[in-house]
């Protein structure tokens, strides 16, 4: 349950080795009142290392951090997997943050390795935010919150499609949160344009690109206000709403990359 202040006391995390969420799980941690953190994802020394860390922290205070084997594919272990964690205790908020961003050149030419990307990005999203959302419908609180993409504003000939899961997962996202209106759960979309991190190593940099750290501060700062989307840097939202509104002809030369 949040406290007086409606600070996040218990933190569930999809895709617990994501630097996003991570560097989120961080900076709720270190204000001391954090003081539950599950890590979903699939077993690995990352992930183990990452709980570690995150039990480090809180000032002193001691902080319970859990792992907790999750597959965004596995959709059928999906309730059972999340169902014991909220059973085990109260969540306040849970971070839907797991992805794949794929190899748009290979996957054009394979159809089944796309079809993954969608797997994973949308289909996984869509049922462990059901189980997620009702959960929390239950408890009666809490929020969830889903790291979408500016890439799915508008398709870019790079990445449609990496681009296409996001735009499905925000629309999903956004539908879920009207249907959850009075709730008293709240979702949030959160919309981050290039983010540095170890899934994009190695590409260019786009403009107004970003860090994980930045994007955690205004997923903090979003949930402390109630904020329903969120975008970072804020400046994108101006970007994208110009983009969004360019003719075919001229998005195709503007956004070739």
């Amino acid at each position: 349950m949040k406290d007086a202040l409606g600070s996040v006391q218990s933190l569930l995390i999809l895709g617990g080795t994501s630097d996003i969420a991570l560097a989120t799980a961080r900076r709720l941690a270190a204000d001391g009142r954090t003081r539950r953190i599950v890590l979903a994802a699939r077993p690995s020394e990352r992930l183990e290392a990452a709980a570690q860390d995150l039990r480090a922290l809180g000032g002193g205070a001691k902080i319970e951090v859990e792992t907790v084997a999750f597959d965004a594919g596995e959709v059928e272990e999906h309730e059972k997997v999340l169902g014991a964690v909220f059973a085990a205790g109260d969540v306040d908020a849970v971070l839907l943050a797991f992805g794949v961003l794929g190899d748009q050149s290979a996957d054009e030419q394979d159809p089944v390795a796309a079809a993954k990307v969608a797997q994973t990005n949308y289909v996984g999203a869509v049922s462990s935010g059901l189980v997620c959302a009702n959960a929390l419908k239950k408890q009666g609180h809490g929020s969830l919150v889903v790291l979408s993409s500016v890439a799915g504003e508008r398709a870019r000939r790079a990445n449609f499609i990496y681009g296409s899961t996001k735009a499905g997962l925000d629309a999903f996202a956004q539908g879920l949160g009207d249907s959850l209106h009075g709730s008293g759960v709240h979702v949030m979309v959160v919309r981050p344009g290039f983010v540095e991190t170890k899934m994009t190593a190695g590409l260019p940099k786009a403009p107004l690109s970003t860090t994980p750290d930045a994007v955690a501060d205004a997923i903090v700062a979003g949930l402390r206000r109630g904020a329903e989307i969120v975008w970072v840097p804020a400046a994108l939202r101006y970007v994208l709403s110009g983009l969004r509104h360019l003719p075919r002809p001229v998005f195709r030369k503007v956004a070739q990359r």
